[in-house]
């Protein structure tokens, strides 16, 4: 399984990215996808993920609840993360992520995916 993300840069404050994931390898829509985020000296963190199923359940951190937004496109194989009002404290490495097996609920923790892209950098400027 590869990951691709793609969407990152240099914003100010305020303003808005959309980051994009693309996967290929493995049959795309029967997985949970996520966005973690990793910035210099910190831990992995859960931003946000989304299930499969058909009411497409999403899951967040409290940190972007309200400013950001999961989607996924199921034919283009591609999973999107709508950042808006990006705060300095949202300066990180975005990763995209997924696990090795199916299952219906969004995991939180970066020990459960299993699959990762490379990362894209998104820099806020206050």
């Amino acid at each position: 399984v590869q990951l691709q993300a793609s969407g990152g840069g240099l914003v100010q404050a305020g303003d808005s990215l959309r980051l994009s994931c693309v996967a290929s390898g493995r049959v795309f829509s029967p997985y949970v996808m996520a966005w973690f985020r990793q910035a210099p000296g910190t831990e992995r963190e859960f931003v946000a993920g989304i299930s499969w199923t058909s009411d497409g359940s999403t899951k967040y951190a409290d940190s972007v609840k309200g400013r950001f937004t999961i989607s996924r496109d199921n034919a283009r194989r591609t999973v999107y993360l709508q950042m808006n009002s990006l705060k300095p404290e949202d300066t990180a490495l975005y990763y995209c992520a997924t696990p090795q097996y199916s299952a219906t609920g969004v995991y939180t923790s970066f020990e459960d995916y299993r699959y990762w892209g490379q990362g894209t950098q998104v820099t806020v400027s206050s």
